[in-house]
């Protein structure tokens, strides 16, 4: 949901490259490009007051594998009266519904000021600000100044809850926080990476912008109880009945089958007043005692509890096998 920024001074939240258009080194669109361009990549409807006083340009970005851009638009220095030229792009439920996309945006206002309506509620983007934006819902961007450039990061919904353990509420960030400065720095430092970093290292970098994410974006209520958080501890609840036999089977497997972090597998239990530990040794104690009020695992959560216990079961045969090896057993 959209909410006004608490902040009242807006300031530059970090240098960018030069505000020509050349400087995203990719090439000037014109109007009926740029719609193009917009309508595959958002999923939106471009409208201008003005089509052959427009130009737009789109530079695509990867911060350690997560997809984001360097966008730009520029009316004509021949425009002299920019009060009636509009830029707007509109994303409505019929893209929202066609795409079926679910992630959240990121953006940045790096230079102009735009507006963005969301919720039925609109707010205004100045330089330095940052917003939320659900890809899920209905969006309008809009803007009126002679050059605007914006600096966006798409992250994966699942993902963001499956590492912080909430959903993230839109709206403008806190401006000049230092996790916003450094997400930025993140975001606008990404082509200057050399590729040389490996998947985990990418993967750790993944887990720090989702950090930085949850600080900027953090719900006031520190454990908003949802839908999908309670079906997914359903989920838990039956995978603790069907592994709590095996003493090797802890909260580290519980969250690695369930697909989700250590930490937000703690959340969830800590939010029900347990934990994960006394809830496997409440069940051992109880033993597989029917009416309990555990919902069984799925087949397939099945096969991927199975699946974890190899690498112990691998671990025993092998500590077997080099014991015979080591002290062969004597025939008389």
């Amino acid at each position: 949901m959209l909410r006004p920024n608490s902040s009242s001074s807006h300031g530059a939240i970090g240098s960018f490259p030069d505000q020509s258009g050349d400087s995203l080194d990719t090439p000037r669109l014109d109007f009926e490009a740029w719609r193009a361009l917009l309508r595959s990549n958002c999923g939106g409807e471009v409208e201008v007051t003005e089509p052959n006083a427009v130009a737009g340009w789109m530079r695509p970005l990867s911060v350690s594998g997560l997809a984001a851009a360097a966008v730009k638009i520029q009316w004509d220095s021949a425009v002299v009266d920019l009060g009636c030229n509009v830029h707007r792009v509109e994303r409505n439920a019929r893209y929202v519904r066609r795409d079926g996309v679910d992630h959240h945006l990121i953006l940045y206002q790096i230079a102009g000021q735009s507006a963005l309506t969301q919720n039925d509620q609109a707010v205004r983007l100045a330089v330095g600000d940052v917003a939320l934006v659900d890809a899920t819902r209905p969006v309008t961007y809009s803007t009126n100044s002679r050059s605007v450039q914006w600096l966006s990061l798409r992250l994966p919904r699942k993902s963001v809850v499956s590492h912080l353990g909430f959903e993230l509420q839109g709206g403008l960030g806190r401006q000049g926080t230092r996790a916003g400065r450094l997400l930025f720095d993140l975001v606008r430092d990404a082509d200057k990476d050399d590729g040389s970093a490996s998947f985990r290292a990418d993967s750790y970098m993944q887990l720090a912008v989702y950090d930085l994410v949850g600080a900027l974006f953090a719900p006031s209520d520190p454990w908003p109880v949802s839908r999908h958080a309670d079906k997914l501890f359903a989920r838990i609840r039956g995978l603790v009945k069907d592994g709590f036999a095996d003493p090797d089977f802890g909260p580290r497997e519980v969250a690695a089958v369930a697909g989700i972090s250590l930490r937000y597998l703690q959340k969830l239990f800590t939010a029900r007043g347990t934990t994960c530990i006394a809830s496997l040794g409440s069940r051992r104690a109880l033993g597989a005692s029917p009416g309990t009020g555990h919902r069984p695992a799925s087949q397939r959560d099945r096969l991927r509890l199975w699946l974890s216990r190899l690498p112990s079961f691998r671990a025993k045969i092998s500590q077997s096998v080099r014991l015979c090896t080591r002290y062969p057993r004597r025939t008389s």
